[in-house]
């Protein structure tokens, strides 16, 4: 009941940190932050999906060290993708798993178990959150879940933060093309490429006939 209770403050958190956070990178750094402590893991992370280069780039990260962040590009196609198609995937032992992309740099870094699951947005995969404990650990359903709730918060986050970065910017693009400096400038009269010396009168009438 404890963990449960946990876990709920948790979701609390994060969900008052999206209604109040405008920048999603804040929102995400909380959010693997929680999840870290939460369930008493070594190491939580969140990817996002390079389309052009098939890739998972780091989002945010909480307890994984500098070395292993830096061991290599994460392909999509190869590092657990199964979770980013089917679903969570957990892998219970880094060491004798093929489905592991780097090992050896696990081995190093004092992981023994990951658990994978895909962060969705609008019915479409952007990438996956990853749970990274240093003994082996086999996750139970409710650990699952859990984390596929905060990675669907996580998701939501960093979709509103884009929509919002572009409503900020569609609204300053109106701003300056509603500054009457600028307006002055590209304001078309009936008059416009008419030589000064020319009466408008003398334009209507041309114009009329």
């Amino acid at each position: 009941m404890k963990k449960q209770l946990v876990n709920y403050e948790t979701m609390l958190k994060v969900t008052k940190a999206i209604s109040h956070s405008k920048d999603p990178e804040e929102v995400v750094l909380l959010t693997v932050e929680s999840i870290k402590y939460a369930l008493d893991v070594k190491a939580c992370a969140l990817f996002l999906i390079n389309r052009k280069t098939n890739e998972l780039e780091l989002a945010a990260s909480f307890g994984l060290t500098d070395e292993y962040i830096n061991k290599g590009p994460v392909s999509a196609l190869r590092s657990i993708a199964r979770s980013l198609e089917d679903g969570p995937v957990a892998i219970y032992d880094t060491a004798d798993d093929p489905r592991l992309q780097y090992p050896d740099a696990a081995k190093k870094e004092g992981i023994a178990s990951i658990l994978s699951v895909p962060m969705v947005a609008g019915n479409h995969v952007t990438g996956a959150m990853r749970i990274y404990t240093s003994e082996h650990w086999e996750f139970t359903l409710d650990d699952v879940n859990f984390v596929q709730a905060m990675a669907q918060m996580a998701g939501m986050a960093v979709e509103m933060g884009r929509h919002y970065k572009g409503l900020k910017d569609s609204i300053e693009l109106l701003k300056t093309m509603r500054d009457p400096k600028l307006l002055a400038s590209n304001i078309r009269t009936p008059y416009e490429g008419v030589p000064v010396h020319v009466p408008h009168s003398e334009v209507g009438r041309r114009k009329s006939n």
